[in-house]
Formats: C-alpha cells, sequence, structure tokens
C-alpha cells in the first residue's frame, strides 16, 4: 500500500482558504482553491446541559421500560377490557320508536266484522237523521279538545293572543260567536240543498251570510249524491263515544263520511286540516258500530270551504288513510280516558 502524506496549510482571504497539497511523488505543488460560505474564526463556550446533571442511575429502570418498547403493548382486546372495567359493558343499540307507531292498548277495528247489513229498503233515500242523545259519553269534539298535544295549545293560545291585541277582549268575542255563527247557518244551506233538489247554492240570495262558503263548494256538490244521512248522532257502542255527523254520502260513487269546515285562509292539503282527520275517523268507527245504521263507512272527505268563493278543497281519504287516522283516534281516546 502506498501511504500518502497531506500537508494542509490554510491561509486566511477575504472570501476564500487557499489549501496546499503536497505530495511526495510530485515535485511541484498543486495550489486548490475553494470556496466557503461562512466560517465562525471565534469560538464561543458551549452552553452546558441541564439533563447532565440528572441522576441517571434512579432513574435507570423508567429510561429503559420507555425505550425499550419500540410499539404500545396495547391490543384492541386490552383496551376493551379496560372500557368494560371503567365504564361497564356497551350499551346495545335500539333504533328511535318513530311518532305515530304507537299501538293503542284497547284496539278496536275501524269497520264492524259482526255488523249485519240489513237489505236496501223502499224509503232508502231519504237520509236519516237521528237526534244526539245527551248521556255522560264525552264527544269526539270534547275529546280532541282535551287532548291537544302542548305545540297545538301553544300555537292556539299565540293566535288567540293575536287576535285580542288586533280586535280587543270584546272584538274577539264578538268574532268567535260570528264564527260559529256562519257555521251553523253553512251547515243548515246544506241540509236544506241536499233534502230539495230544487234549491240550488245560487238560489240561497247573494245578501245571504254564508253565499261564499255555498259558491265555494258548488264543484264539491256536483261530485256527492245517495245521501244517507245528515246532522245525524252517532255512538261507538264499544268505546263509548258519541258525535254529530255532518254528512255520510257517496263521493264520486264512493260512500263517506263528509265533514264540512269554513276557513279564512287556503287549506290545500289535508294536515293543514290539523285533527279534522281524526274527528272523521272517529265518526267512521262510530257509524260502523252504532247499530242505528245498516251500513258501513270506509272512507272520509274534508271539505274546507272559503268565505270569498274561491273553490274549496276536497280531501277525500281512501281505506288505508282513515286506518291510519283511525289508530291515532284511539291514542287521543286513550289519553283522554286516562286524563279523566
Amino acid at each position: 500500500l502506498v501511504r500518502m502524506q497531506f500537508l494542509q496549510i490554510l491561509s486566511r482571504k477575504s472570501g476564500s482558504l487557499e489549501v496546499l497539497f503536497q505530495i511526495p511523488f510530485c515535485q511541484k505543488q498543486f495550489p486548490y482553491t475553494c470556496l466557503s460560505t461562512s466560517v465562525c474564526v471565534y469560538s464561543k463556550k458551549k452552553k452546558g446541559n441541564s439533563y447532565e446533571q440528572v441522576d441517571q442511575e434512579k432513574y435507570k429502570n423508567l429510561i429503559h421500560s420507555v425505550t425499550s418498547y419500540k410499539t404500545s403493548a396495547q391490543t384492541p382486546e386490552t383496551i376493551l377490557e379496560e372500557d368494560s372495567l371503567l365504564y361497564g359493558p356497551p350499551a346495545k343499540h335500539r333504533p328511535p320508536v318513530k311518532a305515530g307507531t304507537k299501538t293503542p292498548k284497547n284496539w278496536v277495528p275501524l269497520i264492524n266484522p259482526s255488523k249485519r247489513i240489513l237489505p236496501v229498503s223502499s224509503d232508502s233515500n231519504v237520509p236519516m237523521k237521528i237526534g244526539l242523545q245527551r248521556t255522560k259519553m264525552p264527544s269526539v269534539t270534547r275529546i280532541l279538545q282535551q287532548t291537544l298535544s302542548p305545540q297545538q295549545v301553544f300555537y292556539l293560545e299565540r293566535w288567540k293572543q293575536k287576535m285580542i291585541e288586533e280586535l280587543g277582549k270584546e272584538g274577539f268575542e264578538e268574532y268567535t260567536k260570528n264564527l260559529f255563527l256562519q257555521g251553523e247557518l253553512f251547515h243548515s244551506a246544506l241540509e236544506s240543498i241536499f233534502l230539495s233538489e230544487e234549491v240550488s247554492a245560487r238560489d240561497q240570495g247573494e245578501d245571504d251570510t254564508v253565499a261564499g262558503y255555498l259558491s265555494s263548494v258548488e264543484h264539491v256538490l256536483e261530485d256527492i249524491s245517495d245521501v244517507k244521512a245528515l246532522e245525524s248522532g252517532v255512538h261507538h257502542e264499544t268505546l263509548q263515544y258519541l258525535g254529530l255527523v255532518d254528512c255520510v254520502a257517496k263521493y264520486r260513487g264512493r260512500l263517506c263520511v263528509i265533514d264540512w269546515k269554513t276557513s279564512e285562509k287556503p287549506k290545500p292539503f289535508l294536515e293543514n286540516t290539523y285533527d279534522n282527520p281524526l274527528q272523521v275517523a272517529a265518526y267512521i268507527g262510530a257509524i260502523n258500530h252504532d247499530a242505528n245504521y245498516d251500513f258501513q263507512v270506509r272512507c272520509g272527505l274534508v271539505v274546507v270551504a272559503y268565505k270569498n268563493g274561491s273553490p274549496a278543497h276536497p280531501h277525500f281519504m281512501d281505506p288505508d288513510l282513515c286506518s291510519q287516522y283511525w289508530n291515532k283516534w284511539l291514542l287521543r281516546l286513550e289519553k283522554y280516558m286516562d286524563k279523566n
């Protein structure tokens, strides 16, 4: 092996260092120049490390335990064991109960399977009108009023306070009185139309209080036929409640319990009528379990008439929809019974 002797001579110049290499086999020296970015020529005192003063022997075991494991010794199984020990076993997930899926405790079918349907008699074209018996049984209207949800009560009370602020207390009482009066006159006018084919909505007179309502329902009346009951009392023999049905007739060929409603605001959808579908379902169930009626009903109709004469909104309820509202009515009935 050939050993080379190395001789390094540094001469400080501005911006460069001159290095001389001396090789024994060469006669001449080869100067070599390199550039350097920055060179610290003044040495500073090395800062003392505080960790050097720590007692290494005292914490030897701790350092060994930390540095001896490259990864954590915990596994998913050990983590689950710790969670179970600290917080107990995990609770099983239960899906939330959807609103409206609650089953009534005392369920009674909407259609009466044991009811006998009598043959059609000769005077069947005369609508039935049975007087409402005043008994201790609660009415459908009373049950619905006393089982309103907190949200319904809130909005009803807010509307009442708003009307009192605008009309005053006496003015609000007069307003509600007129509403009930208009409703009674409207039902009476409809009864007159059904009992006499010669009377039409336009023959009631332009000055009539309910002329606008009658004009509103003219297109609905064209689809109604075979009226079986008008302003007739019904009671459910099993569930023990009663009510007064506005009308039972065929709407476009299907027998329905028809409920006439008046409104100053448009109600184009069934959900806009609040508890009216429950009321119709309650009347359907009562008719089907009332021995005074020799027929059964499976459909319903809520007709919303407007005072300004704009076309009324008829909301048809097929058998499936009636069954849904029947279950909701049974829950409201149970709530009333528990409350009273």
